[in-house]
């Protein structure tokens, strides 16, 4: 088996700007966002919830602090000990576990959890092989009924980022666009910051591939909405009542399936069987 991220994709997260991104720019719309989706669905703690591919610790600690029983998974190290640093710092709440490993080999028992995130690995596993066993995974681990919330970059998110960022005359960058519209397999040869290796999908793979690992898919949403593309997005997100604004208008399109490829992000939320 392949490792969990390819190297350039190591690489790039070893340069530490994870831990900044949900903090500035269109960051900030996805997290709000996430985490209200999230909240939408969740049981009440203190659920076990399992943070795969969580990252340097956002939402591990955020969902710590509200007494769920968390324990992040990452196949980068240096996330694995910001998230423990990150932990450190609310010590009254802290997260449960956190460790080095691979969305595809997880060590947990068989249904032993209640909750499932998976808001990164799907876009860094290229081979749709790979995708289907991190999901089967995921539901090996689920207890009966359990909740999977499933990330993916959507198929048009260079398209429309070097649009509104005036990126496509580079021609560099159009090339990386067109594969990204060809078949999703997203690469960057150059050293500017185009992202890194990942699958970025079609609603309609993202669905498939949830059901085929086994689950009912209770909902598939669009993140972000329109707002991510505003060139003054962090302005007018530092004003409530245009954050307001932003959030309602990702509302309202959220599940509306001509509009799914509007957003960078896609989440499907869906189940074990009971």
């Amino acid at each position: 088996m392949s490792e969990p991220l390819a190297s350039d994709a190591q690489a790039y997260y070893d340069r530490g700007g994870e831990a900044r991104r949900l903090f500035r720019g269109h960051g900030t719309l996805e997290l709000a966002r996430t985490q209200e989706i999230l909240l939408r669905h969740l049981p009440s703690p203190p659920a076990a919830v399992l943070d795969v591919g969580g990252g340097p610790g956002v939402y591990a600690c955020w969902l710590a602090a509200q007494g769920y029983r968390v324990t992040l998974i990452d196949a980068v190290p240096l996330h694995v000990e910001q998230a423990r640093a990150a932990s450190a710092r609310q010590p009254t709440a802290p997260v449960m576990g956190w460790r080095v490993g691979d969305a595809r080999r997880l060590e947990e028992s068989d249904a032993s959890v209640e909750v499932v995130l998976l808001l990164g690995p799907l876009y860094h596993l290229t081979e749709r092989a790979d995708r289907l066993r991190a999901l089967r995974e995921a539901r090996r681990v689920l207890r009966p009924g359990g909740l999977l919330f499933a990330a993916a970059v959507g198929r048009f998110a260079s398209l429309l980022s070097g649009v509104a960022e005036n990126l496509l005359g580079d021609p560099d960058f159009a090339a990386i666009v067109d594969r990204d519209l060809r078949d999703g397999q997203h690469r960057n040869p150059t050293t500017n910051d185009y992202f890194t290796t990942a699958f970025f999908h079609l609603p309609r793979e993202l669905e498939d591939e949830v059901r085929e690992a086994g689950f009912a898919l209770v909902e598939l949403l669009g993140v972000e909405g329109p707002g991510w593309l505003l060139p003054d997005l962090e302005r007018r997100w530092a004003d409530p009542a245009e954050r307001a604004h932003l959030l309602d208008a990702a509302r309202a399109v959220e599940r509306e399936p001509s509009l799914l490829g509007l957003p960078p992000h896609l989440l499907a939320v869906a189940r074990t069987p009971s």
